[in-house]
């Protein structure tokens, strides 16, 4: 299956990409087919060859999410935009396993009974010197 894809050109921090026909399972930076555009996100610069990215779409070839949207964006195809990432879960926070019988009720778990401290008594000084009196 042919694909519409981002192959990244740019140096490190200074991303810019062509968009290349590629066969879905070549590796991300090998050969293309054909060379359809570039797009560089730190210039706002794109150009596509719309008559070829056409032609290829209605051969099969199939875009990927954030190729298709940026072809939506330059009124190339007229679809809605796809979702081209998710963001990651917020990471969860560990429940203390208390230990113990299993509650009879099963209505949830009981929160732990917490003893407060005691105060401390206040200790009298030690003289190491017999008092005189």
């Amino acid at each position: 299956m042919l694909k519409i894809r981002l192959q990244k050109i740019g140096k490190k921090n200074a991303p810019s990409y062509r968009i290349a026909l590629v066969e879905h399972t070549t590796s991300p930076q090998g050969k293309y087919i054909e060379l359809l555009g570039t797009y560089n996100p730190r210039l706002k610069k794109k150009s596509f060859k719309k008559e070829r990215i056409e032609y290829w779409l209605t051969k099969g070839a199939q875009a990927s999410p954030t190729v298709h949207n940026l072809l939506v964006d330059e009124k190339i195809i007229d679809r809605e935009k796809l979702m081209a990432w998710r963001p990651k879960k917020p990471a969860q926070k560990a429940e203390p396993i208390v230990a113990g019988p299993p509650s009879s009720e099963g209505a949830g778990r009981e929160e732990p009974k917490v003893e407060e401290p005691k105060p401390v008594e206040e200790i009298p000084s030690i003289d190491t010197e017999p008092k005189k009196e």
